[in-house]
């Protein structure tokens, strides 16, 4: 291996919550309902460089509970990690931060988003685990598709 060659580096800097809210638009009435709340559930991810080698990637996640048409919350996180990351080809760099870095990330955002649900006073909530290699595919041949789909007629 010569002087030259670089080894690749993957290194976690920091893991934070950048932004968490809650909202409870029917309450106290919605503590009176007796029906089983319905979940709705939209996971995004996002990431940039911070230069120098370092790069920030998040996973927001949006958690709507109803019962009938009232919401009984509305809780959203974004759960952010910086990364320095060297050595790695350049095209390989999305999917890097696109699955590797997010799958780091989510098992906080997930205890964050339960500990709030259960701490506003409702039951808890376990976010299903996501496997960001197929998000990252799917979001890749969305991405594709759009391009390939002809312009629109003026």
């Amino acid at each position: 291996m010569t002087e030259e060659t670089k080894q690749p580096v993957f290194q976690i800097q920091s893991v934070y919550l950048k932004d968490l809210s809650l909202e409870q638009p029917n309450s106290p009435q919605i503590f009176l309902e007796k029906e089983a709340p319905g979940f709705d559930v939209a996971i995004n991810v996002s990431y940039n460089e911070l230069g120098n080698n370092f790069y920030e990637t998040t996973v927001t996640a949006t958690v709507t509970a109803k019962i009938g048409e009232k919401v009984a919350y509305l809780v959203e996180g974004k759960q952010c990690g910086i990364f320095n990351i060297q050595g790695i080809p350049e095209e390989a760099m999305d999917s890097v931060l696109g699955i590797n870095c997010p799958t780091i990330i989510y098992p906080y955002l997930r205890a964050n988003i339960a500990d709030t649900i259960t701490k506003a006073g409702f039951p808890p909530i376990h976010l299903a685990e996501i496997n960001f290699e197929a998000h990252y595919r799917e979001r890749v041949q969305a991405k594709a598709a759009k391009a390939e789909a002809p312009a629109a007629v003026q």
